[in-house]
């Protein structure tokens, strides 16, 4: 049995400006390939690196064409998609089955589910191959991606930490069913809600109560339940929450695991509204925290201009509004202003700009 792994993962913000060559899927150069991308993997939590781990238990043969990963930022340039998608579709000639670790929310110059796209050319392909994908649970979930893939299976934990988990899932699920021990059915659908992403997080109602009933359906026998809530910083037609079933040869129980999730995620869907304070309050009552007996240092995260979303950590607003409010004893991390960074060098320590 010969396996095919890979990665092409990125969180495309569609309001940024800053753009993604393919430079930015390997630190300045690019992506790591072959060999370089199968050590790339190597003592990392990744999606791809609980694949390998798999596969590598199950004794089978693996090749691993390219890791491309970018940390979130706009549109995907065609020429960086193309690159990366090539190298993934001339590498599976031959191979038993392909494993994929990508995002799920990947948008390009000309694409709006970059996934999908890659799975189509993927199916056209090797119509028999089969294709076993683990997703960020911020996926923006297409038609394409489930109706050309085999197995999908997507993080249960937000802030992320069951990526490696989700990889072995995946892998898992498809080796057994080249082994013919299961036959993977998949059913998918969504809401027309827009979870904002702080109240997405699994350590409080409503995801919590979400993802521990998909918990639950897979200790109950589903091969893969996977609940999206989706990134909103995409001006795309399909983003938002979505629910993938994995059933053994079971659509009928698929579709009911399935319409479940999506009831009860509707029902909640005011529960995933955040009301935002005014920038001033939010400072205030972070010093007041502070200032509070008993307390330790109070973090005040700047979620708008968050790089991990595709934020281009160059905004002063916060900075503005700590000098306003005269706070003392507070670092502020960072601002990204070369420009700025330059002429305090060129003047020296100690010096005023």
């Amino acid at each position: 049995m010969k396996l095919l792994i890979a990665m092409m993962s990125h969180e495309t913000n569609t309001f940024s400006p800053v753009p993604t060559e393919l430079e930015r899927f390997g630190s300045g150069e690019l992506p790591p390939r072959d060999q370089a991308a199968y050590q790339a993997t190597l003592g990392r939590g990744s999606t791809m690196a609980g694949m390998i781990a798999v596969a590598e238990q199950a004794g089978v043969e693996i090749i691993t064409p390219i890791a491309a990963g970018a940390p979130p930022s706009g549109r995907v340039s065609d020429t960086a998609y193309q690159y990366i998608t090539d190298c993934i579709v001339e590498a599976a000639e031959g191979c038993d089955g392909l494993l994929l670790d990508l995002h799920g929310a990947m948008v390009t110059d000309t694409r709006e589910d970059g996934e999908g796209s890659l799975l189509v050319r993927l199916r056209e392909a090797y119509p028999d191959v089969p294709i076993g994908v683990g997703l960020d649970m911020h996926a923006n979930l297409y038609p394409a991606m489930v109706s050309n893939a085999t197995v999908i299976a997507g993080y249960h934990t937000y802030p992320h930490i069951d990526m490696y988990g989700t990889g072995e899932r995946a892998a898992q699920i498809l080796i057994r069913s080249l082994k013919g021990e299961v036959e993977p059915r998949m059913v998918w659908g969504n809401c027309p809600m827009l979870p904002h992403v702080m109240r997405q997080g699994t350590d409080d109602f409503p995801n919590k109560a979400l993802q521990d009933r998909v918990m639950e359906m897979e200790a109950s026998g589903a091969l893969a339940v996977s609940l999206f809530t989706g990134f909103p910083h995409a001006d795309i037609y399909n983003a938002g929450l979505s629910v993938v079933v994995v059933t053994d040869n079971d659509v009928e129980e698929a579709t009911a695991l399935r319409d479940e999730l999506l009831e009860m995620a509707w029902k909640e869907r005011e529960s995933f509204v955040y009301q935002i304070k005014p920038l001033f309050e939010s400072v205030g009552s972070a010093n007041a925290a502070a200032d509070a007996p008993g307390s330790g240092p109070v973090i005040l995260l700047d979620h708008y201009d968050n790089t991990a979303s595709g934020g281009t950590m160059d905004t002063t607003e916060v900075l503005r509004e700590i000098l306003a409010q005269q706070l003392e004893d507070v670092v502020a991390f960072g601002i990204f202003d070369p420009a700025a960074v330059q002429q305090m060098v060129d003047v020296g320590v100690g010096q005023e700009v």
